[in-house]
């Protein structure tokens, strides 16, 4: 590997944003050369074409990987470490961007002189696609300069600040993930993970010291729906299993069980069955039960409770026309 950073880029379906990211990149300045990834993964609009055409303009910055068949961000996102060839990786997804043009100088110039520090990330805001608008980040609740990674793991894991570390604000080792990737690939390459930065920040925090820039050096995108805040109940609850299920195995892997770790477990199975509920799917009921026995869960009231409603037809039928009103009610008073 060179001493070079590769800025991995995955984007699908990203035509009205892929610009604003790749040259939020492009305008980066730092003493240490950088190449772009690119991962594609068989977007249906013009995304491909743009990639292409960005290919073609910086022949020596970016390279364009473009899937045959799509690999979702997971298998993506690993794709392109696979293909990277720098000592040191960051990332920006496709419909985020940076701001500040020394963000990789600031991380890299940390990382070069601190061996044992094995990811560096920043703040960040939120950026309203619709209005322009930014809004603060959530509280970070781990601000020193530099700080241990094995402190910051149960937080990581539960995400009680949501998140700990904003993968597209970091710059981190090549070789930790690499090596990681080896030995356990299972545990990052899962096609049934819901994200692949959670691994990533866990491995990293469990392998040295984290350090932190206060600055805001990425504008994180939200538009009108996400996979988190989809409107979607079946969205939701894969997305909410998904993501607890994968924290359930890093805390496995890394042995963290702590009170806060079964409280997060316990109100994620509550979570569960109230998409299950609204949904009013006895399939996502089923399924809660299994994950529920498979995390070992001891189940808590208000839980045991919805588990009772959803027994008996006719009274989750009931259940959800009383709530229906309640939330009509509710409205009229906001």
């Amino acid at each position: 590997m060179e001493n070079l950073i590769s800025v991995i880029v995955c984007t699908y379906n990203q035509e009205r944003t892929i610009v604003r990211t790749l040259d939020s990149i492009l305008m980066q300045q730092c003493h240490v050369p950088y190449e772009i990834i690119i991962g594609e993964d068989c977007s249906t609009d013009t995304t491909l074409t743009i990639c292409q055409q960005y290919a073609e303009r910086y022949p020596d910055i970016v390279r364009l990987l473009a899937n045959k068949t799509n690999k979702g961000i997971v298998d993506n996102y690993f794709n392109c470490i696979l293909n990277s060839n720098g000592i040191y990786i960051a990332d920006c997804a496709g419909d985020d961007f940076w701001v500040d043009p020394l963000k990789l100088e600031k991380e890299v110039t940390i990382l070069e002189k601190h061996p044992n520090v094995t990811l560096v990330h920043t703040d960040w805001v939120k950026y309203q696609e619709s209005t322009g608008r930014t809004y603060p980040s959530p509280k970070k609740p781990f601000t020193a300069p530099i700080t241990d990674g094995h402190i910051m793991l149960e937080a990581i894991i539960i995400q009680r600040e949501l998140p700990v570390i904003q993968l597209c604000t970091s710059v981190y080792r090549t070789s930790i993930i690499r090596d990681a990737l080896s030995k356990n690939e299972a545990l990052f390459r899962n096609k049934d993970f819901g994200c692949e930065d959670l691994q990533i920040a866990t491995l990293m925090s469990a392998c040295g010291k984290i350090a932190y820039i206060p600055n805001v050096t990425l504008n994180y995108s939200q538009g009108e729906n996400t996979v988190s805040h989809s409107p979607d109940y079946h969205k939701q609850f894969l997305f909410t299993r998904q993501v607890t299920h994968q924290s359930y195995l890093l805390a496995q892997h890394y042995q963290i069980k702590t009170l806060a770790t079964e409280q997060f477990f316990r109100q994620r199975v509550f979570e569960l069955v109230m998409f299950a509920f609204r949904a009013h799917d006895k399939q996502l009921l089923t399924e809660t039960l299994q994950y529920e026995k498979e995390w070992n869960i001891q189940r808590s009231y208000k839980t045991s409770l919805l588990f009772h409603i959803m027994r008996y037809e006719c009274l989750w039928i009931t259940a959800l026309q009383v709530r229906h009103i309640f939330i009509n009610v509710k409205r009229l008073f906001h």
